[in-house]
């Protein structure tokens, strides 16, 4: 039997648990573990290819949302494998051994759907890269690819100046967290610039946000600051160039959809088996990736068409076992 990308694909959509090659290979006559690392080392699958088959699926919107995160795809069991590196991982809550995955999702909130439309693996060692170049290349195929959106939504992380200016001169919006170290000046030049934790807030200014500079960006550029209390030991500062006036609760209503990136990397690790991969080679490490993105943009978009979560609808895969072996089970309990 010949091992395809479709025959590959197809495991990582049906598979429960297990998603490596000799538990491939041990369910198909003709078959050998061999044939999977074979096919996993000598094809070349690309993000270009995630975006031709979910381009059919997308529902623009003028008001879209595109959001940008990165996660880590937990190796740290592994010690040999390429593309492998030491990196925090926001999910562990520390430095972790993984690949690093950077990904850009869409938004429609009209239709309260998303899609995946993008992604590139962080390999500096490879590509010399870092993150917010990987995103600037994202943000720069939206326009060619005729994708229209409103605003960017992302992590602290990637609140750089120099995207600020790029979204700018975009006529884009966006909703970022900024750090409480980063210096800002609320003052009208009047005193020096300060960290964003050392603020000071009035009740109104709380409830409305606060007109400010960030260090950096170009003469006369006003932006505005929310202070968001998200519990008693943490506060959050959300910055915007929205131009229409919001106040601090709709700011974070806006700033909220952020977390959908958040579900699609849940959903990923959890249903595709995007970590499984042991395969050493950087290569088959790619072409694992990229098909397990594949498969989670397949059952998202059945879960759709269907009206159930993703999770509903992999777990009904087993739905006829379970009934086939509680009426005529393969081990009797007695």
């Amino acid at each position: 039997m010949k091992m395809t990308a479709q025959l590959y694909g197809q495991f990582l959509v049906s598979s429960q648990v297990n998603y490596t090659g000799t538990y491939l290979a041990d369910h198909l006559d003709g078959l050998t573990h061999d044939n999977v690392r074979y096919f996993l080392k000598t094809n070349h699958f690309t993000p270009r290819q995630l975006w031709q088959q979910v381009r059919p699926q997308v529902v623009l919107s003028a008001r879209g949302y595109v959001l940008f995160d990165d996660t880590v795809l937990d190796k740290h069991h592994s010690r040999r494998i390429e593309l492998v590196r030491r990196q925090y991982s926001g999910n562990a809550h520390g430095v972790i051994a993984g690949i690093g995955l950077v990904n850009c999702v869409y938004v429609n909130a009209e239709t309260d759907q998303f899609w995946l439309i993008d992604y590139r693996l962080f390999a500096p060692d490879d590509d010399g890269k870092t993150k917010l170049e990987h995103v600037a290349d994202m943000l720069a195929q939206l326009a060619p690819r005729g994708i229209p959106y409103r605003t960017v939504l992302m992590d602290s992380w990637y609140a750089t100046t120099k995207l600020f200016k790029w979204l700018l001169e975009a006529g884009k919006t966006f909703y970022c967290p900024l750090k409480s170290n980063r210096l800002v000046d609320d003052s009208g030049d009047q005193q020096p610039y300060q960290p964003v934790g050392c603020l000071c807030w009035s009740n109104e200014e709380v409830k409305q946000g606060k007109i400010l500079k960030v260090k950096g960006m170009p003469k006369g550029c006003k932006l505005k600051l929310f202070r968001v209390l998200v519990s008693t030991h943490r506060t959050d500062y959300l910055v915007t160039n929205e131009a229409e006036p919001r106040d601090t609760a709709a700011a974070e209503q806006e700033s909220n959809v952020r977390w959908t990136i958040e579900q699609f990397h849940r959903e990923l690790k959890q249903l595709t088996g995007v970590q499984a991969c042991q395969c050493r080679l950087a290569r088959s490490q790619r072409n694992h990736i990229a098909l397990a993105v594949r498969a989670w943009t397949r059952l998202k978009q059945a879960a759709y068409q269907t009206h159930k979560t993703v999770y509903q609808l992999k777990q009904g895969f087993l739905d006829a076992y379970m009934r086939h072996e509680l009426l005529q089970p393969a081990l009797a309990f007695a």
